[in-house]
């Protein structure tokens, strides 16, 4: 052990190598530092030119390995390169990181930018590929922020749906709970899917198409002489722990194909909306998809019981068969929906239905027109931003979105995704506290095809900006599901 002041006993030549160590020691930790910085930008910069599905799919292993260079340093892991850096730097300079575990760590993180990192953009927007291959992912947030997840897997024809939750914003998720009877969904088609709402005191609602294979059946189709496929519903439990056993609430209608939809409010308030045919329309003079309406059963205690379903509107639009639509219902309570029209065959519109009475009535308006003698297999969306009600929906090959509150006859301003239409499907919105808006689909999905995952950031008066990005690796019949989180950044989940 040295004394006290015994510095001063080491003789000048003793002294001069310790000054020259200090300062080698100093130059070193400055060159950790300056590799440490330029890897972690390689990393970001990978991320960005990542361009196959697998490298996604290395996307936790990769994150694992950054959380043990951070550890290494004897930091929390943050994904944000500032803090990261920042925290590093820090610790370096107060002595508190070795050479050897800086040098280690160095070397750990050069082949961690090697691998891939999940596919985290920027910091606006982080994008992340469904565990356990999961796909048709539908996300919503309740007032605590917590997020609510439903999502498909296995066969396309005769599934399953998990429900999951995340009290972090996604970052880690809760066991998984069974939302259906096994093999009584169905993917196929891509429109099909499960759909979710949060409803009074943030109980969740899934509605969702049944399969050939589904237990409960649906009313006879005079068509084809035997029971269609159902309409099902389940909520989650009291406790929260499980599903109740799912209901059809398909009873005076027929012929269900494409996807219905759910939506709730804050009142207690659930509607299940689909289209399809009823009895009497069946016989009289409209043939085929011409034949087809909106129906809507309507929940007042929570899902715990529905009336029966009854016609939304009563103008014979008819309905494309094997596209889905969407219903939603705003923080006023009023309940708006989206679906697609089948005049004639070939006048396949967008139109928008709104109710200002609970579901108990329905106003309707042409929103946007298509002449194609053809189904699109297309599926709108909605959310809500501020005051405003906005929704998504595709037209030939692109997709649009608008503010689409009231019913009135005036033109309604729609905004397109920038670029070229060609090939673009299944938008979905999300919206910040800022005004500002994500919209994200998919280009070159269809029958039995994935495709790729695009997204584009509006500010809060619909102009686009520089955020925005596009990568590959959407699975057959899957979509995106964006969030906004409170404090302004974004998530997609594919």
């Amino acid at each position: 052990m040295v004394p006290a002041g015994a510095d001063a006993q080491i003789p000048e030549k003793g002294r001069s190598r310790s000054v020259a160590s200090i300062i080698a020691t100093r130059k070193l930790n400055l060159c950790v530092m300056v590799l440490l910085t330029l890897q972690t930008h390689v990393v970001y910069q990978t991320l960005a030119r990542t361009k196959d599905e697998t490298s996604h799919r290395r996307a936790s292993a990769s994150e694992h390995k950054l959380g043990q260079i951070a550890r290494m340093a004897g930091a929390t892991f943050d994904q944000s390169p500032d803090a990261g850096n920042r925290r590093y730097t820090e610790r370096m300079e107060s002595g508190a990181i070795t050479r050897r575990r800086a040098a280690a760590a160095v070397t750990l993180g050069l082949l961690t930018g090697r691998l891939g990192l999940s596919a985290s953009t920027n910091a606006r927007v982080k994008v992340s590929r469904l565990l356990n291959e999961g796909i048709q992912p539908q996300v919503v947030s309740d007032e605590r922020g917590v997020l609510h997840m439903v999502y498909y897997s296995g066969d396309s024809r005769a599934g399953d749906l998990s429900y999951v939750r995340s009290t972090d914003q996604g970052a880690t998720w809760s066991a998984a709970i069974a939302v259906n009877e096994p093999g009584s969904a169905i993917a196929a088609g891509t429109i099909r899917r499960a759909q979710v709402a949060i409803g009074r005191n943030g109980r969740v609602h899934v509605a969702w198409n049944g399969s050939s294979k589904a237990r409960i059946r649906g009313p006879l189709n005079p068509d084809s002489g035997k029971p269609g496929e159902p309409m099902l519903y389940a909520r989650l439990n009291d406790a929260a722990s499980a599903f109740e056993p799912q209901r059809n609430l398909m009873t005076r209608s027929f012929g269900l194909d494409g996807g219905g939809s759910v939506a709730a409010d804050k009142a207690g308030n659930v509607y299940v909306a689909w289209h399809g045919i009823g009895p009497q329309d069946a016989k009289g003079d409209l043939q085929g998809e011409a034949r087809r309406q909106v129906w809507v059963a309507r929940s007042q205690d929570e899902g715990r019981s529905f009336a029966p379903e009854t016609k939304a509107w009563h103008e014979p639009t008819g309905a494309c068969g094997c596209c889905g639509m969407k219903v939603f219902a705003d923080r006023d309570g009023n309940v708006t929906a989206l679906y697609r029209s089948a005049r004639e065959s070939i006048h396949r519109d967008i139109y928008l239905l709104r109710s200002t009475d609970r579901g108990n009535t329905f106003n309707g308006r042409l929103l946007h027109e298509w002449d194609i003698n053809a189904c699109p297999m297309s599926s709108m969306d909605f959310t809500e931003s501020e005051d405003r009600v906005l929704a998504a929906w595709e037209t030939g090959g692109q997709v649009y979105w608008a503010s689409v509150k009231g019913t009135g006859s005036r033109k309604t301003e729609t905004v397109a995704a920038p670029g070229d239409g060609k090939g673009r499907k299944h938008p979905r919105l999300a919206s910040n506290k800022k005004g500002e808006i994500l919209l994200v689909w998919t280009e070159g999905t269809g029958w039995q095809r994935g495709g790729s995952l695009a997204w584009q950031v509006y500010d809060n008066a619909g102009r686009p900006t520089g955020t925005n990005g596009k990568i590959p690796g959407v699975p057959v019949w899957s979509f995106a599901a964006p969030i906004a989180h409170p404090d302004g950044r974004f998530s997609i989940f594919y």
